[in-house]
C-alpha cells in the first residue's frame, strides 16, 4: 500500500462536510473502518462518509461508485450503500469523498453466515439481480471479470508463498483445480454486471444469513464466473449446491470450472492476509484466514 500524507480524522471529516455538505456536519460522526482503499466514517444513524486513503486508485474507484451504483441498487434485493453526495477535492482534502447511505450488519469474516438455505438463497437472489447485461460504457474492472489465464502469474505466486509459509498442506491439488478451471472454455456471453469483489469483509450477515453488500469499488463488466466464486467463499459446508439450483440462469459448467478458479484465487489471497494478520505484519487481517481455509479444503474435496 501507499497510504496517503493526510491523516484522516473525525476533525477533517467534519470540516470537509461543514464546506460542501453543511447540512450534514452535525450529525453523530463515528470511526468505522479502514479498507483497502479508503476509510469509512458513520454518520448519524443512516449515512456513512467514504473517504481515500490508501491508494491512488481509491479516488477512480468512489468516483465510479457514485455514477453507476444508485441506478443499480434499487434492483437489488440486499441493502448496499447508495451514494448521496459527492465531495469534491478542496485545499483542505484534495482528493474526491463520498456520503453514502450506511448498511447495518457484521462482516462475513467476523460473522459468517450459519443458516445455510437462508444465506444460500440470499446470494443466489442477489447475483440474480446484479448479473444483467451490462450497458455500453460500463466500467471494465482491475483485472475482475477478464480471461482467468491472466492471473497465471500472481496464481503461481501466491501458492508460492503460502507453501513457503507452510499454509498449503497440498499445493498439487490446488494447482489441479486452478488448471481445470484455466482450461475451461472462456465466457462467450454478454458482460453482465459484477460485484467483482465478493469476497466475506465486503458481505454482512444478521442472524446468521446475508443482510447485505458493501465496497463497489470493482463493480465492472464481464464473466459471471468472477462473482460466483462467492458460494465457496462465502456460504456454509454443503450449501452451494442449493445456491446452485437457486441461482438463474443456471450457471453452465464451464461457468462452474472458471468460477472454481477464481474462488482459488480468492482463497489464496485471503490465506495469505489472514497469515500475515496473525503475525503482526502490515496489511495482515487475521479474520480473513478461517474462511479462506475452508474454501481451499471444499475446491480440493469437490475436484477430486
Amino acid at each position: 500500500m501507499s497510504h496517503t500524507e493526510i491523516e484522516i480524522t473525525a476533525e477533517l471529516v467534519r470540516d470537509l462536510l461543514r464546506d460542501q455538505h453543511p447540512d450534514l456536519a452535525d450529525h453523530l460522526l463515528r470511526f468505522g473502518a479502514r479498507g483497502w482503499d479508503s476509510q469509512m466514517w458513520r454518520l448519524g444513524d443512516d449515512l456513512a462518509v467514504r473517504l481515500p486513503w490508501a491508494t491512488q486508485s481509491a479516488d477512480v474507484l468512489l468516483r465510479k461508485e457514485h455514477a453507476w451504483l444508485p441506478a443499480l441498487a434499487p434492483h437489488l434485493p440486499l441493502p448496499v450503500p447508495v451514494p448521496q453526495h459527492l465531495g469534491e477535492p478542496s485545499e483542505r482534502f484534495p482528493r474526491p469523498w463520498i456520503v453514502t447511505t450506511w448498511v447495518p450488519g457484521e462482516p462475513a469474516d467476523r460473522a459468517p453466515a450459519t443458516r445455510a438455505e437462508e444465506a444460500a438463497d440470499a446470494l443466489a437472489v442477489f447475483l440474480t439481480a446484479l448479473h444483467r447485461p451490462a450497458p455500453e460504457g460500463a466500467p471494465v474492472g482491475r483485472g475482475r471479470g477478464g480471461p482467468l489465464a491472466d492471473h497465471a502469474e500472481g496464481f503461481a505466486a501466491q501458492l508460492a508463498s503460502a507453501t513457503g509459509l507452510g499454509l498449503i498442506p497440498d499445493p498439487d491439488a490446488v494447482h489441479a483445480v486452478w488448471e481445470d478451471a484455466v482450461a475451461a472454455p472462456e465466457w462467450a456471453g454478454p458482460a453482465l454486471w459484477l460485484h467483482g469483489d465478493l469476497h466475506p469483509a465486503n458481505v454482512l450477515t444478521a442472524d446468521g444469513t446475508f443482510c447485505g453488500v458493501i465496497d463497489f469499488g470493482d463493480l465492472c463488466a464481464g464473466d459471471p464466473a468472477c462473482d460466483l466464486a462467492a458460494p465457496w467463499i462465502l456460504l456454509p459446508d454443503g450449501a452451494a449446491d442449493r445456491f446452485h439450483r437457486a441461482y438463474q440462469p443456471t450457471a453452465d459448467a464451464a461457468t462452474l470450472r472458471r468460477a472454481r478458479g477464481w474462488a482459488v484465487l480468492r482463497a489464496l489471497g485471503g490465506i495469505l492476509i489472514g497469515d500475515a494478520g496473525v503475525h503482526g505484519r502490515p496489511g495482515g487481517k487475521p479474520t480473513w484466514g478461517p474462511p479462506a481455509h475452508t474454501s481451499l479444503r471444499r475446491l480440493i474435496a469437490t475436484a477430486r
